[in-house]
């Protein structure tokens, strides 16, 4: 009997190591799988959320509208994307709050087919954007706007999606013009197609991608929304200090080719696209903020940040990792 009880007493021994060990699972989403999301991967595939004790296998929600949708339906705890989604589901009473940052400026180009060169000439022509009221077709307006073109009234817009598809819309002739990212612009630009103009020289502060999360879900649960922001802090630097590697997994996880994956790298490092903290931008925000005003989703003086954004898990975060 002795034998026998000490047998169960080195079972349950080993049973709560098992239970303590046991990684946490969290469902969380991302807009798309892209160059600029690819932290969200990184820290997924690279092993930085299972060190926090987290089990997360980023779920692919295409479009920001969906990926919002399926946080405030609570299939996912934290959602990246467009950052203007939860600016307008709070503004209608959604209990939502960003986190943290993922794509933290703009790296789009004003793509032309090969007869279009300048902004003049997209004037009547059908243009591509990921959407028609959010996130870049929201850039792309306001980008035509400072050149002078008025939406709808002096050109189309359809959606044809991100980059990839929208490359390919323009490549068959779909369209005369789309908004597209590096590293896609750049090849754009050497198959001969015309680079018009640099979002970033109209728009030179943006938070253009967030993490966001149900406010009352990340009160109730800072712990696990702490150590989610150490992990994608973790993911940023991991970027950030290994080139080789990180193009190599950009290569491999994005469907990248290697020259893509190289010179998006070297664009996203050089221009702090992405934030070494994966913090928010606040300036960026504000230029959000405002835009969701022109839009008329928020009403009256445009707020402050601070109504969308709680950077108090990162801080924390950052101080548990003695930064």
């Amino acid at each position: 009997m002795r034998f026998a009880a000490l047998l169960f007493a080195v079972f349950l021994a080993f049973a709560g190591v098992g239970a303590a060990e046991e990684r946490v699972k969290l469902p969380v989403s991302a807009s798309s799988k892209t160059l600029g999301y690819s932290p969200l991967w990184v820290a997924s595939k690279q092993g930085f959320f299972e060190r926090q004790g987290l089990d997360i296998q980023p779920v692919l929600i295409q479009g920001a509208d969906k990926s919002l949708m399926a946080l405030v339906g609570g299939s996912v705890v934290i959602s990246g994307g467009a950052a203007d989604a939860p600016i307008t589901a709070v503004e209608r009473g959604a209990d939502l709050v960003s986190i943290g940052g993922v794509i933290n400026g703009l790296t789009h180009m004003i793509v032309g087919g090969k007869n279009y060169k300048t902004y003049e000439d997209l004037r009547g022509a059908t243009l591509g954007s990921s959407g028609l009221t959010s996130g870049t077709a929201l850039v792309l307006r306001r980008v035509l706007k400072a050149k002078g073109l008025e939406y709808p009234r002096d050109y189309k817009l359809i959606n044809v999606g991100g980059s990839a598809p929208a490359f390919a819309a323009l490549a068959s002739g779909q369209i005369a013009a789309s908004i597209i990212a590096v590293p896609l612009s750049f090849e754009a630009a050497d198959l001969g197609f015309n680079i018009i103009g640099k979002v970033s020289d109209v728009i030179p502060n943006f938070q253009l991608t967030v993490l966001t999360a149900r406010r009352s879900w990340a009160e109730a649960n800072r712990p696990l929304a702490v150590r989610f922001m150490k992990a994608m802090a973790l993911s940023m630097r991991w970027l950030y200090d290994n080139k080789a590697a990180a193009v190599e997994f950009l290569t491999r996880e994005m469907k990248l080719k290697p020259s893509q994956a190289e010179k998006g790298w070297e664009y996203y490092v050089e221009n702090r696209i992405w934030h070494p903290d994966a913090d928010i931008n606040l300036e960026g925000m504000k230029i959000v903020i405002q835009i969701q005003a022109e839009q008329g989703t928020i009403k009256g003086a445009p707020p402050s940040p601070a109504k969308y954004v709680d950077q108090s898990y990162l801080r924390q975060a950052l101080k548990e990792l003695g930064k």
